[in-house]
């Protein structure tokens, strides 16, 4: 394996693939170079020298300014180099992206899924208790344990699972706070990974059964129950009588071989390092380039971590619609920043600082080599499904647990996870855990479902290969995700808004 990587001919510094010792020459870009200081794994070493105020280039796009001197061969951090996003609102120019050409989908490549009677397909065949607001949690939950009783004892065969999504809003809110509390639940509700559920309301909070009705539109009665736990003289009893017949119904669905043009994916990292925009996220992009090319969807997410990576996202654009919309996303969420007294380029994480990433730019331009290359064919608001097949961004924040849960509510029938410092977090739908080094893989076997980091030892096409041979065995039930295994499952739900 090679001791660092120069990612693009334009950039001006390289990526240490392995800690780096003062004193090591290393080769790169036809020269050779001796390294000044220790580099850690995943940080960055500068080919180049760099004045005060120069820009510093990786992935071939500035990621900052050099706020010192930096001479070639040293390390670059954050204690010479800073973010170069200072505005509310960046000048973008108009999308010039071809129209993509229009591919038949592939019908060759299969996997197994539940049909459904609406004609979406499901990944697993579980109940979902959904409760309207968060005073009644630890009933749903009550009546989650009941159902997986029954589901580990043989009772309800076909039954893959019942889970209860605990919230703590639903009530004491106003206008779209409530609106987007409504949408992630009722957008859940419709989840074809959910072959029947159940929605619990108390009956005096704002998130009535009644309003929340109308947000959840058209249903099948006999796939969707509705329990009010202040009208029933026994809410328990008469959620597992209600569990118990949506059972009955979901134990007649079976697997069937359908095409991959029918899947749907989220999207998503977080703890990530140096290293993921190197291994796992382009491992993704390479996913979904490759399922959106066969007719399927890959939804990408975390709008604040697209900030200093904008351009490269509108070039990609469809239409110049699809450009507005996308242009529109990234000024709403730097208002809402603003909004709230905060800088737009607060970010990265402490976490992502330690494992070598410096500045926002930096992060974003990782971030964004999920979305491979394909176009993007459409921009959707938060809590809104996906409408068309293809790469589609969700307006959503980055916080790992509030994008997940958008990313599944939006239609996602797996989300693809990278991280290069390694997380135990599982959403509403199976959530493949990507490491973008070897050593969390190595380290993390209850956590870690792939190992990217061994693309930079193996044939990158054989690594790809088997990491969509792994998601397709997940997608058809006939391996669990590591989150699945350990029973770590929940949602988180954006809040902006007061509370009563």
């Amino acid at each position: 394996m090679q001791d660092v990587l120069l990612i693009d001919k334009h950039d001006t510094v390289a990526v240490a693939l392995k800690p780096l010792s003062a004193g090591n020459p290393i080769s790169i870009d036809n020269r050779e170079l001796v390294i000044a200081e220790h580099i850690p794994q995943g940080h960055k070493i500068a080919i180049r020298f760099h004045a005060i105020g120069d820009s510093v280039f990786k992935y071939g796009s500035p990621i900052g300014t050099a706020t010192e001197e930096i001479q070639i061969g040293s390390w670059v951090h954050s204690h010479n180099l800073k973010t170069s996003l200072a505005t509310t609102k960046a000048v973008l120019k108009r999308s010039t992206a071809a129209m993509p050409e229009k591919r038949e989908p592939d019908k060759h490549i299969l996997f197994d899924a539940f049909e459904r009677d609406n004609g979406s397909i499901g990944i697993r065949n579980e109940l979902w208790i959904i409760p309207t607001v968060g005073c009644i949690n630890k009933a749903v939950a009550s009546l989650a344990r009941w159902g997986e009783g029954e589901v580990s004892e043989g009772a309800w065969k076909g039954i893959d699972g019942v889970y209860a999504w605990e919230h703590p809003y639903g009530c004491s809110q106003l206008g779209d706070d409530l609106r987007h509390t409504q949408a992630i639940l009722a957008d859940l509700v419709h989840h074809p990974n959910a072959v029947g559920v159940l929605v619990v309301g108390l009956g005096c909070e704002n998130n009535t059964i009644a309003s929340f009705k109308q947000q959840l539109g058209p249903y099948d009665s006999e796939r969707v129950q509705f329990l009010l736990c202040q009208e029933a003289d026994d809410e328990i009893a008469q959620g597992k009588a209600l569990l118990a017949r949506l059972a009955r119904r979901g134990a007649a669905c079976t697997r069937v071989p359908v095409e991959i043009g029918r899947l749907v994916v989220g999207l998503k990292c977080g703890g990530s390092d140096g290293l993921s925009g190197i291994t796992a996220n382009p491992l993704l992009g390479t996913f979904s380039d490759f399922l959106t090319a066969a007719g399927g969807t890959a939804i990408l997410t975390e709008i604040p971590e697209m900030f200093g990576a904008e351009q490269p996202m509108l070039d990609r654009c469809y239409d110049p619609q699809v450009s507005r919309k996308f242009t529109d996303a990234i000024d709403d969420f730097k208002s809402y920043f603003i909004s709230h007294g905060q800088q737009v380029y607060e970010n990265p994480s402490p976490g992502n600082k330690d494992g070598g990433i410096t500045t926002l730019e930096e992060k974003s331009l990782g971030c964004v080599r999920k979305g491979g290359t394909s176009p993007i064919v459409d921009v959707i608001p938060y809590g809104s499904r996906v409408r068309k097949p293809g790469l589609v961004i969700l307006e959503g924040p980055g916080n790992d647990m509030v994008s997940s849960t958008a990313l599944a509510a939006a239609g996602a029938h797996i989300v693809l996870f990278t991280t290069g410092r390694g997380t135990p977090l599982g959403s509403a739908v199976p959530t493949i855990k990507v490491s973008s080094n070897s050593e969390l893989a190595r380290r993390k076997t209850g956590w870690i479902d792939f190992d990217a980091g061994k693309g930079l030892k193996s044939d990158p096409l054989v690594v790809f290969n088997e990491f969509k041979e792994f998601v397709l065995a997940v997608a058809s039930g006939t391996v669990k995700a590591k989150h699945e295994i350990n029973g770590y499952r929940e949602i988180a739900i954006f809040k902006d808004g007061v509370t009563l």
